[in-house]
């Protein structure tokens, strides 16, 4: 432990505890009080929690590294890939875990293929996927809304945008769900890369036939898009193309999936939010950014020191493990006026939400569409989505913002 930081409260050590997984605002709001960039021994590394510090983090693309196959986190995925080869191997081609120059090919390779019109194109099937899967669950005493619309409506879109069959989506949950134990550092799963290796072959297994077929017979879908993109002479490796679909597949519906099932849950609780989003449906755009502030899909993400340097007056020394949580950077009163406020009017909106830098999520657009279609509809069609679950339970790892279970009913206007 660091000799300059006086110890913190003991409670602030489990990262996995009920406090830091139910109710992470309250649980980092005191820890970012206390110490803002704050030794965990049991995390064995920082904890940070101010937004200027987290911003600073992200930014830092020099002396913080987001590749898990180095430095501090390189032993235990070394350890795992002996067993879980195809796993690791794969995982080891994903945009997000990996630095530059490799991050700089993967990433303008997919961005040739992957572009905000690409996207924009999309909305019309949105509109009509999200009326099609809301009208379904009109006239009930009580919907599943995490199976029913807030899974549904991505796996579908970034199915199709992809080009994967309708007939293979059943599958997706499970597998990707195996995938988050591993990605998510999910707590108490001592299985979690055996259960991921598998799902990541049967998602390879899925996958490798259709990026084949498509270098011979082009469509107009993603996978084509990444088989047959070049930017001066360089392009993707089958490989690549099969991780970072993998990737898109579990990224592009758990992100937009847990935006949609958060949002609806801080609309219950500010109901007059509601009203305001059916009123004036021009806020849209700003109540998916205030979703993504007040609860968003990801609480932090991991990186490590590659030289020493001074964070807030704390020294980090090389190969330190530091947790940016994004969550507590959105809640940092000194950023964000009434920050425990939910306000959908909310504008500018600088949140942390999909991360800052180079390594912004690729998928943001896509989520952003796909939420503002979903609340819009919602809202002007439903005077309100009451929360039924009793007990709300949030996935127990390190990383994802995920409800296990919502359970909703709709009132008609």
């Amino acid at each position: 432990m660091p000799e300059t930081l006086s110890a913190a409260p003991q409670s602030f050590d489990d990262l996995l505890s009920e406090a830091a997984v139910q109710t992470p605002t309250e649980f980092y709001n005191r820890l970012r009080e206390q110490e803002p960039v704050y030794w965990n021994p049991r995390w064995n590394g920082w904890i940070v929690t101010g937004y200027r510090d987290v911003m600073a983090g992200f930014r830092d693309h020099e002396r913080l590294s987001s590749d898990r196959f180095a430095g501090p986190f390189a032993k235990d995925m070394a350890d795992s890939g002996s067993r879980y080869r195809q796993l690791i191997d794969f995982m080891n081609h994903w945009m997000f875990t990996k630095d530059r120059p490799y991050h700089t090919h993967l990433r303008s390779l997919v961005n040739t293929a992957f572009t905000p019109r690409s996207v924009e194109v999309l909305r019309p099937r949105i509109q009509q996927l999200t009326a099609s899967l809301a009208e379904s669950l009109r006239g009930r005493d009580r919907v599943n809304l995490m199976a029913e619309f807030a899974f549904t409506l991505p796996v579908i879109v970034i199915a199709e945008y992809l080009g994967i069959p309708p007939e293979s989506r059943e599958n997706l949950r499970a597998w990707s769900d195996d995938l988050g134990a591993v990605v998510f550092f999910q707590g108490g799963n001592q299985d979690r890369f055996e259960t991921g290796g598998k799902a990541m072959e049967q998602l390879a297994e899925l996958i490798r036939p259709i990026v084949r077929d498509r270098a011979r017979n082009p469509r107009e879908d993603l996978i084509s898009g990444m088989v047959h993109a070049e930017l001066d002479g360089d392009r993707f490796l089958e490989d690549e193309i099969i991780s970072n679909v993998v990737l898109m597949v579990f990224a592009g519906h758990e992100t937009t999936m847990n935006l949609i099932a958060n949002g609806v849950v801080a609309f219950d609780r500010f109901p007059g939010e509601w009203q305001r989003l059916a009123d004036d449906q021009g806020l849209a755009r700003t109540a998916v950014e205030e979703v993504l502030r007040y609860d968003g899909p990801i609480r932090a993400l991991a990186r490590w020191a590659r030289e020493p340097f001074e964070l807030s007056g704390r020294r980090i020394d090389t190969n330190d493990r530091v947790l940016l949580v994004q969550h507590a950077a959105n809640h940092d009163p000194t950023f964000f006026p009434h920050a425990d406020r939910f306000d959908v009017g909310r504008w500018p909106n600088k949140h942390l939400a999909f991360g800052q830098g180079i390594h912004t999520c690729v998928g943001a657009p896509l989520a952003r569409l796909e939420a503002q279609e979903a609340f819009a509809y919602l809202a002007r069609e439903f005077s309100a989505v009451e929360v039924l679950t009793p007990d709300l339970r949030y996935s127990r790892n390190l990383v994802s913002r995920s409800l296990l279970g919502l359970e909703v009913r709709l009132h008609e206007r």
